[in-house]
Parts: C-alpha cells; sequence; structure tokens
C-alpha cells in the first residue's frame, strides 16, 4: 500500500492491481473496508459481504439478512438502472463508511446525532461533507436538524455541496466545488474528513476519487482502482473525466468534451493539473 501525506497516496509506492485470481478470493471474503464500525453496537455490528453476483450484501450475525423494505428496493433499483453497478444500499443496518486515507473517510448517511458522536470519538472526524439534496435526506426521513445541531456542538463543521443522484451531468458540474471543499477542509488538517452521500457508493466517492486524480498526481485510474480496492462501489467514472476537461479547458474553440474518446482525461499534463487546481482552491467560499 503506498504511503501517504496531505490525505494523499503517494502512487509510487502502491501495491500493483490485484489479480484476477486474488480477485475472486476477494469476492468470497468479508471486505475488509466495510468491517463492522467499531464500538458501535456490540449486538448489531455491521458486515458487508460481496455475493457471488457481485452485489454488497450486509448482515446481522447469529440470523439472516434483514427484511427488504420497499423504500430500500425502490432505490436499490434506480441506482442499478441509472448508475449500472451491481451495489445496494441497506438503510437498516445503519450508517457504514471506509477509511481512504489518514484525512479522508467515505462512506452513507449519518443517520441520527449518535452517528456524529461516534464519527468524532472514533476517527476524529473534523469536518462533514455532505452531498445530498434536499429531497434525499426527506425521503430517508432523517431529522437533519438534529444531526447539524449535534455536529456544531462537537465542533465539527458540517459543509454541503448538493448534487443530484444518479445523475452524471449534475454530478459533473458539482464536483469542482465539492472537491474544493474537501481539499480545504483536508488543507486544513484538524482532524479528518466524512464525506458521504447517501448510500456512499456514488457521489461520495466519485469526489474523493477526482480529488485524488487532481491533487495527488495520479491518473484517474490508479485514483479509482486506490479507492475502490477499499470501498467497492460503482462511481460515475465519465462525470469525473468531464470536471476535468471543463476545469482544464483554456480555449473557447477546444472540441467538446462529448466528442472526445473515453480514455480522453484520464491523465493530464503538469500544466493542467497545475490548472485545475488553481480553479479548484479559487473556488473556495464559493
Amino acid at each position: 500500500m503506498g504511503t501517504m501525506a496531505n490525505g494523499c497516496f503517494s502512487p509510487a509506492l502502491q501495491s500493483p492491481l490485484r489479480s484476477m485470481e486474488e480477485e475472486a478470493l476477494l469476492r468470497r471474503k468479508t471486505v475488509g473496508s466495510l468491517k463492522p464500525l467499531r464500538k458501535r453496537s456490540r449486538r448489531n455490528p455491521i458486515y458487508c459481504t460481496i455475493s457471488g453476483s457481485g452485489t454488497v450484501e450486509e448482515n446481522r450475525p447469529g440470523g439472516g439478512q434483514t427484511g427488504p423494505k420497499r423504500k430500500v428496493e425502490d432505490y436499490n433499483t434506480a441506482m442499478k438502472r441509472m448508475m449500472r453497478n451491481p451495489y445496494e444500499y441497506h438503510h437498516d443496518l445503519g450508517m457504514n463508511y471506509t477509511i481512504i486515507t489518514d484525512s479522508l473517510i467515505v462512506g452513507s448517511q449519518p443517520q441520527k446525532p449518535e452517528d456524529i458522536d461516534h464519527l468524532k470519538a472514533e476517527e476524529n472526524v473534523a469536518y462533514i461533507l455532505c452531498l445530498q439534496q434536499d429531497k434525499d435526506i426527506e425521503y430517508w426521513g432523517i431529522d437533519f436538524q438534529s444531526i447539524v445541531k449535534r455536529c456544531k456542538e462537537l465542533g465539527i463543521l458540517h459543509m454541503r455541496r448538493p448534487a443530484k443522484d444518479f445523475d452524471p451531468d449534475s454530478l459533473r458540474s458539482q464536483l469542482p466545488k465539492a472537491v474544493s471543499s474537501l481539499e480545504w477542509a483536508i488543507s486544513e488538517g484538524k482532524g479528518r474528513v466524512y464525506i458521504h452521500c447517501t448510500a456512499g457508493l456514488g457521489r461520495a466517492p466519485a469526489v474523493a476519487i477526482a480529488y485524488m486524480f487532481w491533487f495527488c498526481d495520479m491518473d484517474l485510474n490508479t485514483a479509482y482502482n486506490t479507492l475502490t480496492s477499499k470501498r467497492p462501489c460503482g462511481p460515475n467514472k465519465r462525470a469525473i473525466q468531464g470536471a476535468t476537461y471543463d476545469l482544464a479547458k483554456n480555449d473557447p474553440w477546444k472540441e467538446p468534451f462529448e466528442s472526445l474518446p473515453e480514455y480522453a482525461f484520464g491523465d493530464i499534463a503538469d500544466w493542467e493539473r497545475k490548472l485545475i487546481k488553481d480553479r479548484v482552491r479559487g473556488m473556495r467560499g464559493a
């Protein structure tokens, strides 16, 4: 595994990508990045495993899977259809997350003030970056104001950069500002940043990957594989490439992104990375 500094991996020291045999073995084991939350509840720890079909299954020890609810089924059906990935979100099992770097955690939505207590006490979280729209929060019946209030009481700065769920165009347009907030919080160095959307499988990991791509001297595939090897998920890579194109564009007559090949802006030149960093940092407070 690579070293980390300022919330970034050092790509030169990263382990090679897993072989097909190792990947198959991983699918038969518990996903280490989604182990039970420490000290959360000895009676109901959360486990996530990958089934043979590639779906994420969460189980309680001593019993079968929790009964599906219509709201969760509808959400997962929409996610699979619109994002075209096999992952699922199980709201009834509570918040889950993955530590990506020493400074960055990606996860699902906090559901109650006690989740904020856990993030502060167990993970030294000093910033929370929420990517949900109001309607996302309302859909799950979250008492959002109680969560924001608890953040304030514990000295956690709560930030929002809403993006529409399952919408790559919305994600593309919101990525620069979201990464700007993330990069600023990490640079402050006062504690970890917890970035979340609803399930922590689309918008939140996309922002984290974009940050790693733009600020950690990685190409997109390296950033993408680094995160998804820790937290199995399926963020929209094309949206990240589109946002990269938007930030690096310095010629009004440049060929439209939509006409570029799939591999375009999977990597960037040094001058493009500098331009992107300057433009993203210039959005602080916007």
